[in-house]
């Protein structure tokens, strides 16, 4: 089966090695089982990419592996999404130096519901070649432990497990047997979708590499069938830091723990030297304009045309598209555009690091509160002389409105939805005044 691009007959296997979403080791050898080049180049296949739902949203972290199952679909193979309510009981020990907190079963539930409905942003459900979301306690809390131990765990030798690097991290430590148990888990996984759904590759972080591996080896013995495995790097940014870490915590694609305001801000953010990897990673731009993008980067960086491109493309896939085009009009403001059409919350959240003062609302009410005596609380000026003078020259705006007479007041009608008010001086000076009460 040959499968057309924009860029003429490809596999998806050459779509990721572009992207550079496949792993390399230290002696520059690609991570993937044998075959499965061939295998892409000629046959449909079905793919899998497991999710964990110890949060109630994904983050930005999980974006890659996302966008690798919307290439599968996209190059026509059928892409599945496991959300683990049954693993996410006993946690992957991989990257992680102390043992997980165990949630509850109604946490789980909840989180998968939630997770559920991200992925659904991204995937195509009816198309031909549908994705499909699945749940692995469905088949984990069906299994008897004796059943398990007699047809999975007979296959394993301790050694063998103990060779994996999840394990070896973990070692100096100490691991739990129900951490130990997880490859196992995995690897049940991988050979219960091949049985219901024919599924013949894993993709995962190479930090899965070993998980993956151990479920090929149990559908080897189990069925002799061959299947197959593909692993992508664990990105980190130009200045070494794993993506994703920011100094407010996780970029959650959830608008309610991370604003599309946030978000868009987040990718508009990106450093000049990561940002070509980034298109290539997180979005569906072709080489031709990574490539333009790349080169403006270069001889105009200020224009951040890039990674203006980058927000939108991402913000959008997320977020759709009303809540870009809102996300765009804060970025605007927060650079001198005019506040028109946000609402308080919306302005909170743009203006969030700049200075504020507070006002008691009654102070605000009828004839309002003198704007040289705003300008001189909030550090705009140093006395009321100067604010008039401020204000007589036109250098000061009142949420993007010019006001010259320098008998001016504020009232509660100047505040946005009776909340906040934005001062500014000249092009970048600003401050809130936050109503109280």
């Amino acid at each position: 089966m040959s499968l057309m691009t924009d860029k003429g007959v490809r596999t998806v296997l050459e779509e990721f090695r572009w992207r550079g979403m496949v792993h390399r080791t230290e002696d520059g050898q690609e991570v993937y089982t044998p075959g499965l080049d061939t295998l892409l180049a000629q046959e449909k296949v079905t793919a899998y990419i497991g999710f964990d739902p110890s949060a109630d949203s994904l983050h930005v972290g999980n974006l890659l592996q996302i966008m690798n199952l919307v290439r599968i679909q996209r190059f026509g193979h059928n892409p599945i999404a496991i959300v683990g309510g049954g693993t996410g009981l006993i946690g992957d020990p991989g990257g992680k130096t102390t043992e997980r907190p165990l949630l509850t079963r109604e946490e789980l539930a909840r989180n998968v519901v939630h997770i559920r409905e991200q992925l659904a942003r991204y995937l195509d459900f009816n198309a031909r070649n549908a994705a499909r979301l699945v749940n692995n306690a469905d088949w984990l809390d069906a299994i008897k432990l004796m059943d398990f131990l007699r047809d999975v765990g007979k296959h394993f030798t301790v050694n063998y497990m103990l060779a994996k690097d999840s394990v070896q991290g973990r070692m100096t430590g100490g691991i739990s047997f129900t951490e130990f148990s997880y490859m196992l888990l995995q690897a049940y996984d991988y050979h219960m979708l091949h049985q219901n759904y024919g599924c013949n590759l894993q993709l995962g972080g190479s930090d899965q590499w070993g998980n993956i591996t151990a479920g090929i080896e149990l559908i080897r013995r189990l069925t002799g069938h061959e299947v197959h495995a593909l692993v992508t790097p664990l990105i980190m940014t130009s200045a070494g830091v794993k993506f994703g870490k920011t100094e407010a915590g996780a970029v959650w694609l959830d608008a309610k723990k991370t604003s599309p305001f946030k978000f868009y801000q987040f990718w508009l953010n990106t450093a000049d030297a990561d940002v070509a990897r980034y298109l290539k990673f997180f979005t569906l731009a072709t080489p031709d304009v990574v490539a333009q993008l790349e080169a403006v980067t270069v001889e105009r960086p200020e224009r951040r045309e890039a990674q203006r491109r980058l927000a939108d493309d991402v913000t959008r896939m997320t977020h759709g598209e009303t809540e870009l085009v809102k996300a765009r009009r804060a970025s605007e403001v927060l650079f001198g555009g005019d506040v028109a059409g946000l609402s308080a919350q919306e302005m909170l959240e743009v203006f969030e690091d700049v200075p504020s003062i507070s006002a008691p609302r009654q102070r605000l009410e009828g004839e309002g509160v003198a704007l040289v005596d705003l300008l001189v609380e909030s550090g705009l000026a140093p006395s009321r002389a100067e604010g008039r003078r401020l204000v007589q020259s036109g250098g000061v705006t009142v949420n993007s409105q010019r006001v010259t007479d320098a008998r001016a007041a504020v009232t509660l009608a100047d505040a946005i939805e009776g909340r906040v008010v934005v001062l500014r001086r000249g092009a970048r000076e600003r401050r809130l005044v936050r109503v109280e009460g």
